[in-house]
């Protein structure tokens, strides 16, 4: 699920948090232990220093001798104090003094190499209490800026938020511009989210206007374009009635009006199309057997002359509410595309209660061109003057319309099968 702009900017803010946190951590500790090391050997190094300007003065001298501080003395002369064992192969500098949690300083000299033992846990204890409060101080502070810096981003970020909630509420045919006039966006709203409102009203205005001008192409063109096809089929219709009517115009007179028939039919399809999904068109149930039949009846004359065979096979009819164009426009597109790339063996339309098949043994499609097929205007041969390639982009788009999905299956040389799905239905006529 897409995560909101306040949660990502929340996140955000929160992984920064925590490797500040682990990079600040890491810092007080690298820190504490150079500032440690620093101190030791600074006050070692003064306190060799303040020995040797003594000793100088006077041989006798005495060595550090402290709770906290232990120092001898190795002569060249093999006078001096006493040297413990442990401390004898020591190297000069600072160093961990065995496992007594000391240090020992050991700093050469003509006049003799100095050995001072320091028990640090005073500098210990407060190195730890320094670098543990500069931490808790850091990360306080961190923290309570990132928190600030949150609850700014926050109501910043707000105006976006209510921007989006209430884009998202629209009608996409028929936005509310409104909803975001300037006196209805918030009080915080930067300059940028009063322009984009701005612009979101004026796009909302020319979405209203574009789909006005929809709905009345669609009203005009339905009443333009079914005046002279209705002239056409009663003046067929009258002709057909003619006796002196030779055998060759009877059969002209017949393909003008199967194709004002089909005409019809395609004009309301596209007329189904045009119409916003909420528009319900006028839907019958319908008798899919008279469809089927009719359907093929019209494509037998497309077949005179090839050896192709026409059946159907009915087990079962689906149970349909819909406009009754709709089937007969989806199906006479197959049935057309099937006589049209088939020139020899068989075609067959496979009726049952879920799906219609239509099966033909023409030339088939590549793989390539079945995932095309469906797109405008394409076409498998395009050496063959018949049809527009749009056919199938018809067929698709009044299945899905209806929730009736189309699919194609096929191969080059053994044919293809169109197959329209009928999901939701169940019994037979």
């Amino acid at each position: 699920m897409p995560q909101g702009l306040p949660r990502k900017i929340k996140l955000a803010i929160i992984g920064q948090a925590l490797v500040a946190t682990l990079v600040i951590s890491l810092g007080v500790l690298l820190g504490g232990i150079a500032v440690r090391q620093t101190l030791l050997h600074s006050l070692l190094r003064h306190e060799a220093a303040a020995f040797r300007e003594g000793h100088r003065q006077d041989a006798a001298h005495p060595l550090p001798n402290t709770t906290m501080l232990s120092g001898y003395l190795a002569a060249p002369n093999g006078r001096g104090t006493p040297l413990p064992e442990v401390l004898r192969e020591t190297s000069p500098g600072l160093h961990a003094f065995g496992g007594d949690d000391k240090v020992v300083f050991v700093d050469p000299d003509p006049h003799g190499t100095l050995y001072l033992v320091y028990d640090p846990s005073l500098i210990d204890r407060a190195v730890f209490w320094t670098a543990s409060v500069a931490l808790l101080l850091s990360l306080l502070v961190m923290y309570l800026t990132s928190w600030l810096t949150y609850r700014t981003s926050k109501r910043l970020v707000a105006p976006v938020s209510w921007l989006a909630n209430v884009v998202s509420r629209w009608d996409p045919r028929q936005p509310d511009p409104a909803a975001l006039a300037p006196d209805h966006l918030p009080p915080e709203s930067a300059t940028e989210v009063r322009r984009l409102a701005h612009a979101l009203r004026g796009l909302a205005r020319r979405v209203g206007d574009f789909v006005q001008r929809e709905r009345d192409f669609t009203r005009d063109a339905s009443h333009e374009l079914r005046t002279p096809l209705t002239v056409i089929r009663v003046a067929t219709d009258l002709l057909s009635a003619e006796p002196e009517l030779s055998d060759r115009h009877k059969r002209s007179l017949g393909r003008v009006q199967r194709a004002a028939r089909d005409m019809e039919a395609v004009i309301e399809a596209f007329l189904i199309l045009a119409r916003e999904s909420e528009v319900e068109p006028q839907s019958e149930r319908l008798p899919v057997r008279d469809i089927i039949d009719k359907e093929v009846e019209r494509a037998r004359p497309l077949l005179d002359g090839k050896p192709v065979e026409l059946r159907v096979v009915i087990d079962g009819t689906p149970e349909l509410y819909a406009p009754r164009h709709v089937l007969n426009v989806m199906l006479g597109n197959l049935l057309s595309n099937a006589t049209r790339y088939t020139e020899r063996g068989e075609i067959s339309i496979v009726v049952n209660p879920e799906r219609i098949e239509v099966r033909d043994s023409g030339i088939g499609m590549s793989a390539e061109a079945v995932s095309k097929a469906f797109d405008p205007f394409f076409r498998v041969d395009m050496e063959r003057q018949e049809g527009k390639g749009i056919g199938l982009s018809i067929v698709r788009r009044l299945g899905e319309r209806f929730g009736w999905p189309v699919t194609l299956t096929s191969a080059p040389g053994e044919g293809t099968t169109a197959v329209i799905h009928f999901p939701e239905s169940g019994s037979q006529d």
